[in-house]
């Protein structure tokens, strides 16, 4: 992997980690067109700057964590229904949907589903104004419906989002808690992920690592302040038409291609 090709999938991983449209359907398209095999240091470069994306929303919604200690609490508890069935079921999903129909399928579907999630979405007030008042019961709901993010090609933020709006949040409520339940998902997940790769890191590929988590967390800072205002002004339809276009795209590509993916 050369700095160019470094910066292009850091840029990728940037603008789409938090948007609905799955950012390792993204990656894995970004990869194969670029040739790059799925090497270890690949591996380990994707979670690097996946870190570098989670920290631009740590620092984006810094204040809230000192607001109240309930934040705290109602992520937790989204967030353990994700940790418990991840821990035990991450490495059959990773065996039998890590596949190109699958990845393809998630992004058509997906796409349907924001489509008429914008429409029922737009007709909703919220039950609560901040992220910090919705109740257990309903964090937990949504930390159930994450779960289905762990199949490629869902998106942690769509099934989040859809979460939210079905637990009674508004479009903007429910893309913020996606943001926010983000940082202990994804710090849990890519902190694993890291520790297990940590004996291909050198400090050879210190440079490129960098430059990589420097440039995710600068194009998801972008990503994360532009998709509140976007969502606001346009709700989530138009991500659904881009899903299942790129959905068709990524099945046609993996199979001129030979694309397969290799968990």
């Amino acid at each position: 992997m050369n700095i160019l090709e470094a910066i292009i999938l850091a840029v990728i991983e940037g603008l789409t980690e938090f948007l609905p449209v799955s950012s390792t359907g993204h990656m894995i398209l970004a990869s194969s067109l670029m040739k790059l095999y799925n090497t270890e240091f690949l591996k380990t470069f994707e979670i690097v700057i996946q870190l570098g994306a989670i920290l631009a929303v740590l620092v984006l919604y810094i204040k809230r964590f000192f607001i109240s200690t309930d934040i705290y609490l109602k992520l937790f508890a989204a967030f353990l229904p994700t940790g418990v069935i991840g821990f035990f079921a991450y490495e059959t999903i990773k065996a039998y949907l890590f596949n190109p129909a699958s990845v393809s399928a998630a992004l058509i579907i997906g796409g349907v589903v924001l489509i008429v999630l914008d429409k029922w979405a737009g007709q909703k007030k919220s039950k609560y104004e901040k992220a910090e008042d919705v109740s257990f019961a309903d964090a937990i709901k949504i930390g159930f419906i994450q779960c289905l993010s762990m199949i490629p090609g869902v998106s942690r933020a769509a099934a989040t989002i859809f979460g939210g709006i079905f637990s009674g949040f508004d479009r903007k409520l429910a893309t913020e808690f996606s943001f926010l339940l983000a940082i202990p998902t994804m710090f849990a997940a890519s902190g694993l992920d890291l520790f297990q790769s940590r004996d291909n890191i050198h400090s050879d590929d210190a440079f490129l690592l960098l430059v990589g988590a420097g440039v995710a967390f600068l194009f998801a800072i972008i990503a994360v302040k532009a998709f509140i205002f976007f969502v606001q002004k346009f709700g989530f339809k138009h991500f659904g038409y881009y899903r299942i276009i790129l959905g068709v795209l990524f099945l046609l590509l993996s199979y001129k291609m030979g694309l397969t993916l290799a968990p």
